[in-house]
């Protein structure tokens, strides 16, 4: 897809620009939404987990991390069918639109991280040294995300009551997820099946690196990194092989 790079790039400038066009807040509304989240969040649970170290921030690291995954993978999963006219008009490589909705989401990210790290440092008082390994952390977590957009974008095409399925899971997923709790209060007979769990492996690497400032073990890279070549395989071959009658059931 190197050719299409320059396409690759004005869609995802496109996607940046409809994201906020008409609001009158702009990217600001990126910021906003996780900060007062966190504050609902904050407000209901200090009191269950307030005493647990540096409760806020890692309530703020684990929403910025949950709000990619989620971006990323419904932003790509209308990826083709709200694009239908790139798809039967001209012919490009079709994964070309869903990786352009998974860097819209993870440009957001970045940002979203980026005016992240001063709340960071004026709660902490200093930034660990290991957040300079979040890039890394970040590009594999965006692949794990544009394999999962691979395989709903395709589906989506076929079964259009996915979004609303997928809107169910993400709300179950998020319960699943460690984001307003720490994972100690899991029971030890279900922390097994708990670690399964993708979204859990990565925000416990983030929040190890950003607040922490401890290194993820041999153990925990082997598990995301895993899970990232499965998905994306996965993602890979399912679109690969639906993609052929994508125009004709747009």
């Amino acid at each position: 897809m190197w050719q299409y790079r320059e396409l690759i790039r004005n869609l995802t400038v496109a996607d940046l620009k409809n994201r906020y066009q008409n609001t009158s807040l702009g990217f600001l509304w990126s910021l906003l939404s996780p900060l007062l989240l966190a504050g609902v969040l904050y407000f209901f649970f200090r009191h269950l987990f307030g005493a647990e170290q540096n409760f806020a921030i890692n309530l703020l690291v684990g929403i910025m991390t949950w709000r990619f995954f989620t971006s990323g993978t419904t932003s790509s999963l209308y990826s083709i069918v709200y694009k239908a006219s790139l798809v039967t008009k001209v012919f490009i490589p079709r994964q070309i639109l869903v990786l352009s909705s998974a860097l819209t989401g993870l440009i957001s990210s970045v940002l979203e991280f980026v005016i992240l790290l001063p709340i960071i440092f004026a709660l902490l008082g200093h930034l660990p040294v290991t957040v300079l390994l979040f890039p890394l952390i970040h590009v594999i977590y965006f692949w794990f995300i544009f394999g999962a957009g691979l395989l709903l974008s395709a589906l989506y095409v076929y079964f259009r009551d996915l979004n609303q399925i997928w809107d169910v899971l993400v709300n179950i997923l998020f319960f699943c997820t460690p984001i307003f709790y720490p994972i100690s209060v899991v029971p030890a007979y279900l922390l097994p099946y708990y670690q399964l769990n993708p979204i859990t492996q990565f925000m416990a690497i983030y929040r190890g690196l950003m607040v922490a400032g401890t290194l993820p073990s041999l153990y925990s890279m082997v598990v995301v990194i895993g899970f990232t070549i499965a998905v994306y395989l996965i993602g890979s071959l399912v679109f690969s092989k639906l993609q052929r009658r994508f125009a004709e059931q747009m």
